[in-house]
């Protein structure tokens, strides 16, 4: 596998970390339909632990069996598939080198009550299952987000010894946060920054709208003139935050919606610099076909120029 100057360019940004862990982000950013060019899209599928199975799968019964997701990933030329440790575990031995894999390593259910997440794998079943990083949730703003870094900063020193790439999953949500203020402008970019700081390979956040919710940090907004008119400013601003662009970002589909509206907030992710989308229920709660029709637009917009 040659690595294109555009993958080695992103590789340089990770100073600090060893060739295993540089080899597995290459993996990924070299794998499927958009591999070298430094744009990603992801499947992730942990919605059975957050909402359920039926809520997640009956939409498209298919989607019930761990193998409908590989073949999804696969078949779609997709960069990764991410999930919990018993969907990989699933089909570990049958795709085992097909694409590169994220395990999941806590969750949240929506039995619960508080905004917090259970540790549900470790970086020994990742190295096992042959997964090219973890995957860790953190809610800051949650009442147990203080908690939920130190898991993540013990899970990730362990991860990048071994040699694994660490991507984080930054929800804000807790107590001070209304659901206008989990997506405001101003608290996607605190999210993100977090994430890096925390020492994130990949970044996951939800796309900003154009709400600001922190009172001193409106101020500043509104003082310094940043622009938030639209997404795609909105999308370069949270790469701004991610070191100037340094750390790589890719943002959620979030919940179920229409091909139109799905396609042209990844026309704004892809003009605003960001660096891929990972698209769960939007694509696999589609009868198949359609969801490699949709999978296949989305490549598109991130294969042509911004």
């Amino acid at each position: 596998m040659k690595l294109t100057r555009r993958v080695k360019e992103i590789l340089s940004w990770y100073e600090s970390d060893n060739p295993g862990t540089k080899a597995n982000l290459a993996r990924i950013l070299m794998e499927g339909k958009l591999g070298g060019t430094g744009r990603m899209v992801i499947l992730p599928v942990d919605q059975g632990f957050e909402h359920g199975p039926a809520r997640s799968f009956a939409p498209n019964p298919a989607a019930y069996d761990p193998h409908y997701h590989f073949e999804l990933a696969i078949e779609a030329g997709l960069n990764a598939y991410a999930a919990p440790l018993g969907m990989i575990e699933a089909g570990a031995a049958t795709f085992a080198g097909s694409i590169p894999t994220i395990l999941k390593v806590n969750s949240s259910n929506s039995l619960s009550t508080t905004k917090d997440q259970a540790v549900t794998a470790t970086v020994s079943d990742a190295l096992r299952l042959g997964c090219s990083a973890i995957g860790f949730t953190i809610y800051p703003s949650s009442e147990y987000q203080f908690e939920m870094m130190e898991e993540l900063r013990e899970l990730a020193e362990e991860a990048k010894a071994a040699g694994l790439a660490v991507v984080v999953w930054s929800y804000p949500r807790g107590p001070m946060l209304d659901k206008t203020g989990e997506t405001a402008y101003d608290i996607c970019a605190y999210a993100a920054h977090m994430a890096a700081l925390l020492g994130a390979h990949i970044i996951k956040v939800k796309p900003p709208t154009d709400a600001l919710s922190l009172d001193a940090a409106k101020k500043v907004y509104i003082d310094r003139k940043i622009d938030g008119s639209d997404l795609a400013t909105r999308i370069k601003h949270i790469v701004q935050s991610c070191f100037n662009g340094r750390r790589l970002v890719v943002f959620s589909g979030g919940e179920a919606k229409g091909t139109d509206a799905l396609l042209a907030e990844v026309k704004a992710i892809h003009a605003g610099g960001g660096n891929g989308s990972i698209v769960g229920r939007n694509a696999f709660q589609r009868p198949k076909d359609e969801a490699l029709k949709l999978l296949a637009a989305m490549i598109e917009v991130y294969k042509s120029k911004p």
